[in-house]
């Protein structure tokens, strides 16, 4: 059986999965123990795919809020020598992925915790407490479980760190809003990127984690080359093989704008995802306005949006509306007990 729903399903269904998530994480968080998560203490939280990029953009928020927090992918712990905190979180938006829960069970001694859209998944049998999201249904490529678990790390932060000031509240009726606001832009920008040979997706902090979500979405749904870059380690040469044939798509308010200028100056189609409302489409350039909230993680959840939108436009432009891994391998997700 799977709970797996047509992807834009799944993105018009993520205002209604926050709103539940949120309750269900709280009333979680309610009842676990966070004293491991003690001022000064080191927070290492992995994740591999999708859940990876979460993890990239959660900890940079959780830096902001005060919090020593890494984000690994689960492979760079499976040697229980390396010791690098104090807490451990595994991420898996199904729970089954094999990569966290192995860096888990590599030390039964650790402080553990595991965040995943149910709690009784696979990976609760490897961490000592274990948070289920509830974010429900999910599509391929993932969307629920993927603000879902932005939303549960950020509401971790909030318990442990400085607190950021997020209305949590608000995010799912934001949501709503947005994926209305930037269909236009989108369509726009769909035109422009699809039939590229290549797509760089580039942002930095917390959106360096969004660039690696798009690109990810970009290369399941696709099936085009896309990589993430962090934007000023993308000045440094790896820009250098995009022309009128490739493309660039751009996250953020910074170095980011003038980086998008030049690119579209340069002949590239590019797409600068910002809050910044004073920016307008030119030759070469679409500009996706999103609305900024100004805290951290559901900004991040909000700039998620239009990479999302711009998926499902772009896969059906090249006739691929179902999402189908050609490559599935059998070694990636943990086994589910069979029913009694």
């Amino acid at each position: 059986m799977t709970d797996k729903i047509p992807y834009r399903d799944g993105v018009a269904l993520q205002p209604k999965s926050l709103d539940t998530s949120r309750g269900i994480v709280t009333a979680a968080l309610d009842k676990a123990d966070l004293k491991a998560f003690k001022p000064g203490a080191t927070i290492a939280v992995a994740g591999i795919g999708a859940s990876l990029y979460a993890a990239q953009a959660a900890t940079a928020q959780m830096r902001l809020q005060g919090l020593r927090a890494m984000a690994f992918p689960g492979t760079e712990l499976y040697d229980p020598r390396i010791d690098v905190a104090d807490v451990y979180v595994a991420l898996s938006a199904s729970g089954r992925s094999v990569e966290p829960a192995k860096a888990m069970e590599a030390r039964p001694n650790a402080v553990t915790f595991g965040i995943a859209k149910a709690a009784d998944t696979p990976l609760a049998k490897v961490v000592k407490t274990m948070i289920g999201t509830g974010s429900g249904a999910d599509s391929g490529p993932n969307t629920t479980s993927y603000v879902g678990s932005l939303q549960a790390l950020g509401l971790l932060a909030d318990r442990i760190g400085t607190p950021s000031g997020a209305d949590w509240t608000a995010l799912p009726g934001k949501v709503e809003e947005v994926l209305a606001l930037v269909v236009e832009p989108v369509r726009r920008a769909a035109d422009l990127l699809t039939g590229r040979t290549s797509i760089d997706c580039v942002g930095a902090g917390l959106a360096f984690g969004t660039a690696g979500y798009a690109a990810l979405l970009i290369r399941e749904a696709v099936r085009a080359p896309a990589q993430n870059w962090d934007t000023l380690n993308f000045l440094h040469g790896p820009m250098e093989p995009n022309d009128g044939g490739t493309s660039v798509l751009l996250f953020g308010d910074g170095r980011e704008v003038p980086l998008a200028r030049d690119l579209a100056g340069f002949g590239i189609p590019t797409v600068l995802v910002t809050s910044r409302t004073d920016l307008k489409d030119a030759a070469n350039l679409v500009v996706i306005t999103v609305p900024a909230l100004g805290t951290g993680l559901p900004d991040a959840i909000l700039q998620a949006l239009p990479a999302q939108l711009l998926t499902a436009d772009m896969s059906e432009a090249v006739g691929l509306p179902v999402c189908e891994f050609r490559y599935r391998q059998t070694d990636t997700k943990l086994a589910v007990p069979a029913a009694a």
